[in-house]
């Protein structure tokens, strides 16, 4: 029971410290490409796409070092 605590205590430092970084990179990304193409709602949806799966990769990457 100790070690799954470790874990999540891991992982949720792992989280939090991978969310402000990856948000500011999704907010350039999509404000460049905005500018390049005109479109917003698409770059929106592309930039909140991309936000996820970076920051899930962030936190897998933590996890996994941590175990």
């Amino acid at each position: 029971m100790k070690n799954v605590q470790k874990l999540l205590a891991r992982a949720g430092v792992a989280a939090a410290a991978a969310v402000p970084a990856v948000s500011f990179a999704a907010v350039d990304v999509t404000e460049a490409l905005a500018e390049l193409s005109g479109g917003t709602a698409a770059v929106a949806a592309l930039g909140g796409a991309a936000l996820v799966i970076i920051a899930a990769a962030a936190v897998f990457r933590l996890v996994r070092r941590a175990v």
